[in-house]
């Protein structure tokens, strides 16, 4: 009897901590933005949330410095000048670099940032992931973009992802209902989190998507960002390089290119990427992959990414990708695969993660702008904070 009740009390035991860590990961990411852990969580995520690390490459690639950088003492967002100093305190940026024609000429870290700290990336992860579904179509691991997903992703048959091509995906138009509003508690975003922080895994949350009733928001003729659309990428590129995520990104695009620290991906419990946002670059790194932007695909002399595949991401094919209020998009930005592009572009691009994390790129101004924050301000509506942060990296160009 007494053996039994022992081997009961350690079993009673076991499912306690268990539950406890599940129950401790919920309270960390519905706290994760608030105002008093925000800085310190988002450079701190493989510290209570499990991730995948991509080692440093054994190679790091050397970064031309020239400190000659004097900052924009203000500029203009809707009328009003504001003071550029005041806008990068209140923005909580945590790091900032500046690259000129492979120079860099400023490089700053805040709030107890470092070179070699780690920081979450949030949705910039998603132009990695598209660079990711590139290189898989250049080596040759699926056919073509106008595929259905489904060809390479059976099981999504059973999805609102049914008869969705690739090039919907990468796009953002794949007419399938959801709520990205970080600040309603209930939306779908939010309750992605903790759907992940419940143990439960990125695919299965999948499954719980149903397509947009409204025909106008059909696939293919309508753009509406949904982060989840990024994780069925992750998942193709899982599938058909028959790898991790992670480990097809050292292979393709941290050894290559000489990224000079290690970074870490957020993971689920079946060990599948966060493909959406759940990447942790240091801030030097985050400026090489923008110089690979820069230069079409080529970094230091090696054609890592196709000049057809930089085409075609920063490509608006279509008028529902377009810039501004014309009624086909839920967005005033113009998109491409997994790039955004100001409403008024003048050739320049980026990359955005929520709370304000950037890599700013104007290839005819030969420059590359990268910006790490962790604003709890963020939240404003209508796109406010990514106007105006669009308003200053313009005014920064203008200076070159």
């Amino acid at each position: 009897m007494l053996k039994v009740l022992g081997f009961l009390f350690f079993a009673l035991l076991i499912l306690v901590l268990i539950k406890f860590k599940t129950l401790q990961r919920l309270h960390k990411v519905i706290t994760l933005f608030d105002k008093e852990n925000i800085v310190e969580n988002f450079m701190n995520m493989e510290q209570f949330i499990e991730t995948k690390t991509i080692a440093k490459s054994p190679n790091p690639s050397t970064l031309d410095k020239a400190w000659s950088y004097d900052f924009p003492e203000d500029f203009v967002f809707e009328g009003k000048t504001m003071n550029t100093k005041k806008y990068l305190d209140e923005t909580l940026t945590t790091g900032l670099m500046i690259i000129h024609k492979d120079s860099v000429i400023h490089e700053s870290y805040h709030l107890g940032n470092t070179p070699s700290t780690t920081h979450i990336v949030w949705s910039i992860s998603k132009s990695f992931v598209s660079a990711l579904v590139g290189i898989a179509l250049e080596d040759g691991l699926f056919d073509s973009v106008e595929d259905p997903i489904t060809k390479y992703l059976p099981q999504l048959k059973e999805t609102a992802y049914n008869g969705v091509t690739i090039k919907n995906i990468l796009q953002m138009s794949t007419g399938i209902k959801f709520d990205e509003d970080y600040s309603n508690f209930n939306s779908d975003i939010n309750r992605f989190g903790r759907f992940f922080a419940l143990g439960k895994s990125f695919e299965k949350f999948i499954f719980s998507l149903e397509k947009e009733l409204d025909p106008k928001k059909a696939e293919g003729i309508y753009h509406h960002y949904i982060s989840l659309n990024t994780q069925v990428l992750g998942m193709l590129v899982a599938k058909v390089s028959d790898q991790p995520l992670a480990d097809y990104l050292k292979e393709k695009i941290w050894d290559p290119m000489g990224m000079e620290f290690d970074a870490h991906w957020i993971i689920d419990k079946t060990q599948m990427e966060m493909a959406l946002g759940g990447l942790n670059v240091c801030l030097r790194d985050l400026g090489r992959f923008g110089q690979l932007f820069l230069h079409r695909g080529n970094y230091q002399g090696k054609q890592i990414l196709t000049e057809d595949w930089i085409d075609a991401s920063l490509k608006m094919d279509a008028p529902h990708l377009l810039p501004g209020d014309h009624g086909a998009s839920h967005d005033t930005f113009g998109y491409g695969y997994q790039w955004w592009f100001p409403e008024k572009p003048e050739g320049d691009f980026f990359a955005s993660g929520i709370y304000n994390q950037y890599i700013y790129i104007h290839p005819e101004k030969e420059l590359v702008i990268v910006k790490t924050s962790a604003n709890y301000h963020f939240k404003e509506p209508n796109n406010k904070s990514k106007n105006e942060h669009v308003a200053l990296f313009k005014k920064m160009a203008e200076q070159f």
